[in-house]
């Protein structure tokens, strides 16, 4: 696992996608910092947070949309899946390191925070809570991601169907709020969805709440996509 893990953070780095991405994500979260944190005079980076649900969303998939395509794009797949390496080594190696550069992005909140401490008193517990809930949330979006890079050989279209998913699972989520109070159907509909609801289990912790289901909905949202690629990988080594 580790060699799939440093060749795919170099492949990340020789490419230049971990340039795009870092480059991106510091830009807008320094937007949404400056805005939502400092021009409103308080410390509370909550509301950055907030905003950096959607930032994620259509970003991951550029991190993850290589992973797994390319290699069946440039031939590269049969050579790597026959090797004497376990398939959830792979999976994992690869997983890693896009969740590690993933971390290095968003650990840009710790500069934000010593900035912050020049103007005022920092609650660490609150900015370590909308961390944890950042990496967990970015954990879960990844795997996805990794699942569907997957499916086909074309980075552009692995990257747009990640998107795709996951707006639609925001959306339907969005789109059911008014169900909570409707009918039976309703109500069971609603369950459903609110059940695979990442924007409302993110949204609670930004909002101050700590939520272990939330937390174990991440992992084991990441630990079960990253078995159906396996799986995946599975098929094609023995197709």
């Amino acid at each position: 696992m580790l060699a799939i893990y440093r060749r795919e953070m170099g492949a990340f780095f020789t490419s230049g996608v971990a340039y795009v991405f870092l480059t991106v994500f510091y830009l807008i979260s320094g937007i949404f910092f400056f805005n939502g944190v400092l021009c409103s005079g308080t410390t509370d980076v909550s509301p950055m947070f907030s905003s950096m649900f959607y930032v994620v969303m259509f970003l991951i998939p550029i991190l993850t949309m290589k992973l797994l395509s390319e290699e069946k794009k440039n031939k590269t797949d049969q050579g790597l899946l026959t090797a004497p390496v376990g398939l959830w080594d792979i999976v994992l190696g690869k997983y890693f390191a896009a969740l590690t550069l993933f971390i290095i992005a968003e650990s840009i909140v710790f500069i934000y925070a010593i900035i912050l401490s020049a103007f005022g008193n920092v609650v660490w517990q609150t900015l370590f809570g909308n961390y944890f809930a950042m990496l967990f949330l970015g954990a879960a979006f990844i795997a996805v991601g990794l699942f569907i890079s997957s499916l086909t050989e074309n980075q552009m279209a692995s990257a747009v169907a990640s998107m795709v998913s996951l707006f639609v699972l925001y959306l339907s989520e969005m789109l059911v709020a008014d169900f909570e109070n409707g009918g039976t159907f309703k109500k069971i509909l609603f369950k459903g969805v609110t059940a695979l609801a990442f924007y409302s289990r993110y949204m609670e912790f930004t909002g101050g709440m700590f939520s272990l289901p939330s937390i174990i909905f991440f992992i084991s949202t990441a630990f079960l996509f990253n078995f159906f690629t396996v799986k995946v990988l599975e098929k094609r080594r023995w197709s």
